[in-house]
């Protein structure tokens, strides 16, 4: 593979699993598998959408990829700003200074993810303090040029996180992750702590940014009105797998996988008259710690049979560019979302 031709991000069979202990020696007895086996890529310039459930993995795979989580297995091959491509889930620990530079994560709760001891300035600086990143002149300039660009006032930088909305901290948190001209940006569930008119305004910023900064996005969310709006794919996530990877059109206007197509019908539409065609999923999410055989997703599958409960589905290329782990994708006729209103969280 030759840096040329990589993508920007390459994760093949990742893993990670969580042992279980028990007994007063607290011996492993079995493993919670968080990810189980995920790989997709993301290209320079692209935005790739995590979707699914709550526990399905996709924050686990977002801290696999810039390692605040060792993966178990698998590869996170990624393209650094020297044009070399580095395994990220093979390099110690110690040696992980260089890979921050080049890719950085937006948190979920503005309101954890900043340090209340530290004010703005502290906050946005402290990775080029920590990279060694220009003397403290530089590091105000940087600020102040990072905070106009967020859409945050420069006299602002003495004032405590204390003093901001929700919205204000996770503009603070973006221009944080910039401060080193990163290549990727791995934002969390990014918007899904802030109220809706809010989310509008952060994502328009977030997006701006993309164009402005040529800048590459794994963006981790539930919120299949926003996903729809801002992604170019789309990987939808079940029980630590991902069940479909398609172009976002493409998987919206014809689903390949039952479980996608079930995540579509959940979504409300501001319609009266509009009534739901498909049945609610019945049963329980299977547990990460002791999953069925089979297909993952058989136990609430209308379409289940004998192959989907003893032999695994691979994710496969059904359409170009359309992956599903479905045995029976080709003769499914599932329903999509072809005319989904647009996201209110959008509109300023």
């Amino acid at each position: 593979m030759t840096a040329a031709k990589a993508p920007l991000l390459e994760v093949k069979n990742l893993k990670k699993y969580f042992p279980i202990k028990a007994g007063f020696f607290k011996r492993t007895v079995g493993n919670v598998r968080a990810v189980d086996d995920v790989s997709f890529t993301v290209d320079d310039g692209e935005i790739l959408s995590l979707v699914g459930e709550s526990g399905c993995g996709k924050t686990t795979t977002a801290r696999c990829i810039v390692r605040a989580l060792d993966p178990s297995s698998g590869q996170i091959n990624f393209r650094d700003r020297s044009g070399q491509v580095i395994d990220v889930a093979k390099v110690p620990s110690t040696e992980l200074k260089p890979v921050w530079r080049d890719m950085q994560m937006v948190f979920q709760d503005p309101f954890s993810s900043l340090n209340p001891r530290m004010n703005l300035f502290e906050l946005i600086s402290e990775p080029m303090l920590v990279h060694g990143v220009g003397s403290r002149s530089d590091r105000v300039d940087r600020v102040v040029e990072l905070l106009k660009l967020v859409g945050l006032r420069p006299e602002f930088m003495q004032r405590y996180p204390h003093a901001f909305s929700g919205g204000q901290r996770q503009r603070v948190s973006i221009a944080r992750a910039l401060a080193l001209n990163p290549k990727l940006i791995v934002a969390d569930e990014a918007v899904s702590a802030l109220d809706v008119s809010v989310q509008a305004q952060v994502l328009n910023l977030m997006l701006e940014l993309q164009e402005r900064l040529d800048l590459t996005y794994l963006f981790v969310a539930h919120d299949l009105s926003i996903v729809k709006h801002i992604s170019h794919r789309v990987a939808v996530m079940y029980v630590g797998k991902v069940a479909e990877l398609a172009p976002t059109e493409q998987l919206y206007s014809s689903p390949l996988h039952p479980y996608t197509a079930a995540l579509m019908a959940a979504v409300p539409v501001a319609d009266p008259r509009h009534r739901v065609s498909v049945p609610p999923l019945t049963g329980e999410v299977a547990s990460p710690a002791n999953p069925p055989s089979g297909c993952y997703f058989h136990p609430r599958c209308p379409f289940a049979t004998e192959r989907c409960r003893t032999e695994t589905p691979a994710l496969r290329e059904v359409r170009p560019g359309h992956q599903v782990a479905c045995h029976h994708a080709e003769t499914l006729e599932l329903k999509g979302i072809h005319d989904l209103p647009k996201a209110g969280a959008l509109k300023t």
